[in-house]
Formats: C-alpha cells, sequence, structure tokens
C-alpha cells in the first residue's frame, strides 16, 4: 500500500511537470512574457522616479517633507501654512513635476512601446527566416495606427454637454487602454505581412540594387497588403459596430479581463498556484507573467499615474510576498532560530545574504525546499497566507493601494516603507515576516527529528581542528 502511495504521488508530480513543462514552453506565451519584460524595463524606470516623486520630493505629502512623515517642512518654516508660500516648498513642486514627465516615454505610451517590442519578438520567434525583423514593426505600428480612434469628446470648463474633437488621435489607447489592441493589431499585422512575403508576393529588384535598398522594395507589397487589412477592418469595425478596433477590443475583451482579474478567486488561485509550480521547480513567472502582464500590470500602471486605486497589481503581491520576504527571509530565519541540524544551519548561514535581498534560490535549492514534502506545505501557505496579511491591513484602512514601484531586491522592511511612503508598510511586512516565520517552525523542528546529523556540528569543528593541528605537525 505505501509502495502504490508513493508511486501515485510520482506519477501526480511527473504528469504536474509535464503539463506545467508545455504550458511554460508555449511559444506564444513565451512570446507574450519576452515582450512584457523587456517593456517593464521603461515602467520600472517610471515607477522608481514616481516613488522618489510621492515619498521625497512631494512637499505636501511626502515622507521627508509632507504631514504624514517626518513634517521637515513644519519645521523648516515653522507652520505649515508658511512651508506653502515658501520657496523650498515651490522648487520641490516643479522638481516633482518635471520628474513625473518621464511617464510620458513610458507608461503613458505603454501601448505604443508594447506595439514595438511585441511585434519584433513575434517576428522573431515565429518568422526566424525573415530577413528584416524590423519592417515586420514598422507595418504593425501602421496598422495600430490606422486602427486608433482619430476622434475624441473634451468637455470645456463650463460646458455642460462634451463636444467631438475630430481628427485629433484619442491618446488616451497610447497607455493602459490600448494594451490588448496593441497586441493583437500587432500580432495580426506581423502574420499577415510575413505570410505575404513568404509566397513571393514581392517587386524584384536586380542584384546590382544595394541589399537595403532592396528589401525595402520588397516589403511594398505585403506592406501595403497588410495595411489595406487594416483599413478594411477599421470600417467594418466603425460602420457596425460604430466604435473602432481598440475601442471594440477594450470592451469585449481587456474590461472582462480585468474584472475577472480584480476578484478574490483570481488572487487566491495566481497566490496559491505561485508557491506550488516553485515548489515544483517550475519559476511561476513562464505561466502567471503573460497573464499578468494582461490584467495587473495594467492595474499597476494605473495606480502608479493615479488613475484609479486597484488593491490588487502586481505591486501589492511584490509588497507583501516577494519583497515581504514571505519565500526567502522567513524559510532562512525559522532554519537559524530553530534548526539543530548542522547541514541546515550552514545553508542558512549561507542563504541569509540573497534572502536579504529577496533572493530564495540559496534556501530552496540548498536545503532543499523544492520537491521536498517536508516543507511543502508552509512553501505553499507562506506566499497566499502573506498576500491575504496585507490584503486584510488594506481593506482596514491601514495601508492604501500600492502605488509605487521599487525594485524587488529592495531588503525587506525598507521595501515596506517605500512602497506604501509611510511606516505602516514597513509594520505590515514586520507582521508578514513574524507569521510565515512561525509557520516553518512545526516543520523546522519536524526535519531535526526526522533528519538528525550523524555528526553534531560541535564535534565536526572539533574533528575539523584536529586534523588541521596533525597537518601541521607532520609539516613541521
Amino acid at each position: 500500500m505505501g509502495k502504490s502511495k508513493g508511486s501515485g504521488t510520482q506519477k501526480f508530480q511527473a504528469n504536474f511537470t509535464r503539463i506545467a513543462g508545455k504550458i511554460a514552453a508555449n511559444k506564444l506565451l513565451l512570446t507574450l512574457r519576452d515582450s512584457f519584460i523587456i517593456v517593464a524595463a521603461t515602467s520600472m524606470i517610471a515607477g522608481f522616479a514616481i516613488m522618489i516623486q510621492n515619498v521625497f520630493v512631494d512637499p505636501t505629502n511626502g515622507l521627508i517633507f509632507g504631514k504624514q512623515g517626518l513634517g521637515l517642512g513644519r519645521l523648516i518654516s515653522g507652520s505649515w501654512s508658511a512651508w506653502a508660500t515658501s520657496g523650498l516648498f515651490k522648487g520641490l513642486t516643479t522638481t516633482g513635476n518635471l520628474i513625473g514627465l518621464i511617464s510620458n516615454g513610458s507608461l503613458n505610451t505603454f501601448a505604443v512601446l508594447l506595439v514595438v517590442i511585441f511585434s519584433h519578438t513575434f517576428s522573431r520567434k515565429y518568422f526566424p527566416k525573415s530577413k528584416e525583423h524590423m519592417t515586420s514593426v514598422l507595418y504593425a505600428l501602421g496598422a495600430f495606427f490606422i486602427c486608433m480612434p482619430w476622434k475624441f469628446q473634451y468637455t470645456p470648463d463650463g460646458a455642460k454637454k462634451p463636444i467631438d474633437v475630430l481628427n485629433y488621435m484619442d491618446t488616451t489607447f497610447f497607455g493602459t487602454k490600448g494594451v490588448f489592441a496593441a497586441l493583437l493589431i500587432s500580432g495580426f499585422a506581423v502574420w499577415i505581412y510575413n505570410k505575404v512575403l513568404e509566397k513571393n508576393i514581392t517587386i524584384k529588384m536586380p542584384d546590382s540594387v544595394p541589399p537595403a535598398v532592396a528589401r525595402s522594395f520588397e516589403s511594398l507589397i505585403p506592406g501595403v497588403i497588410t495595411m489595406g487589412v487594416f483599413i478594411i477592418l477599421t470600417g467594418l469595425s466603425t460602420t457596425f459596430t460604430g466604435e473602432t478596433m481598440p475601442e471594440l477590443l477594450l470592451t469585449a475583451l481587456q474590461k472582462p479581463a480585468i474584472a475577472i482579474s480584480g476578484t478574490g478567486l483570481f488572487a487566491f488561485v495566481s497566490q496559491a498556484t505561485w508557491s506550488l509550480l516553485q515548489w515544483f521547480g517550475i519559476h511561476p513567472t513562464s505561466i502567471w507573467g503573460p497573464i499578468f502582464g494582461l490584467t495587473w500590470n495594467i492595474n499597476d500602471t494605473q495606480n502608479m499615474l493615479g488613475q484609479a486605486h486597484h488593491i490588487y497589481s502586481t505591486l501589492f503581491m511584490n509588497f507583501s510576498t516577494v519583497a515581504a520576504g514571505s519565500c526567502s527571509v522567513s524559510p532562512v530565519l525559522a532554519l537559524i532560530l530553530f534548526s539543530k541540524r548542522a547541514a541546515a544551519k550552514k545553508v542558512s548561514k549561507i542563504s541569509l545574504m540573497p534572502a536579504i535581498f529577496n533572493i530564495s534560490e540559496p534556501v530552496t535549492f540548498g536545503l532543499p525546499i523544492i520537491l521536498n514534502p517536508l516543507y511543502f506545505i508552509p512553501w505553499v501557505v507562506a506566499q497566499p497566507l502573506a498576500f491575504y496579511i496585507g490584503i486584510l491591513f488594506t481593506k482596514l484602512g491601514f495601508i492604501g493601494p500600492i502605488v509605487n514601484n521599487v525594485p524587488w531586491t529592495v531588503p525587506t522592511l525598507l521595501s515596506g516603507l517605500l512602497y506604501t511612503g509611510s511606516i505602516n508598510g514597513l509594520i505590515v511586512q514586520a507582521v508578514i515576516v513574524a507569521v510565515t516565520t512561525a509557520i516553518y517552525y512545526p516543520f523546522v523542528k519536524m526535519d531535526n527529528k526526522l533528519n538528525p546529523d550523524v555528526v553534531k556540528e560541535e564535534e565536526m569543528n572539533a574533528a575539523h581542528k584536529e586534523s588541521e593541528k596533525e597537518l601541521k605537525t607532520s609539516q613541521a
């Protein structure tokens, strides 16, 4: 019966790993993941700038000068009213506004950047024999701008009804509103262009023509067909629905996806499976990265820009789980405090410095935790529990929705301060570390009993010293 149970567990493990591996290796998911990772670099820069603006520079609500922080503004000027009219207050306000301009080149143009990166990545992965991938990017951008709504409504000051502004692009679709449109339009444009190119429906130039010029002429017919397709699609969309394709995709796909990602069920599944995948040795971003890119990453951007106050976001997940040390600091602390095994103690000492910077691999593979049945329960439970502790404090109003983007390698507690811009964030992370460390306590104790060291650490050290003495004696 024991063998049957063991073989059943092994079979489940093998099947789970195989299925998850196939999903993680899917070419489209890899394309989406790689694209979001590259575009995320600009979002991280903008998020870091916004964090500096909100936490350090903001003269009204910042951590340094504001009423919610150290209150240096009042100390410098004598009163809050005097501070509000001071030159330093105006200088900090101007500096904050200038720092905020970085959003125009990143968060506010997120969809446009995504068109460029996704179309190039899609072309490389699906059409590796293409001579010039940047040409695919060119026509993907053209298709995206063809489909954009070239009108928007504007309500002047004092007016009761909005007026239609024609022949001007609705640039709100450059940001998060245009994410689904950016992916679908650019991907379809690259596919059409390269399929026509593969059929050799091109203009052939003599061999004497320079290659760059020849490729330019070669792309003309596929490019015309590609852009023509999107002109027709835009005409059909506006004729039958009264909306352009980005507007239609926003209504039909993006809004429902965002609504689903805002549910408790979505949050629970994401957090539970995240740690489960890690336990099996599968990096969860390979599966959840593309999904978050279409949902919670959009929430991140809207939070950072002040357009919304979403609780569920990757910023919040990082604040409450990864940056809170639930998968790095907590298991290492548990080993340091409660383990009596020499090997585990050594692993914890080696893993401590990486864990401070939220790097978990030394302890997860060194102990190991990965595929170790003994640590399955605390590992899988810790992250969802940490996440919901953060949710609890948010619901209670102790902290607000996370709007600052902090690098995930910033040490626990300090990152809580920066994510929230207040000491409350540090307190929440301290609670998370304490609770998730406590979860490991009974399992570390169980590990001490089940896997006692054959030789105690003191005996090992004594034997090591004795061997050193013998070596010195022999050399003498």
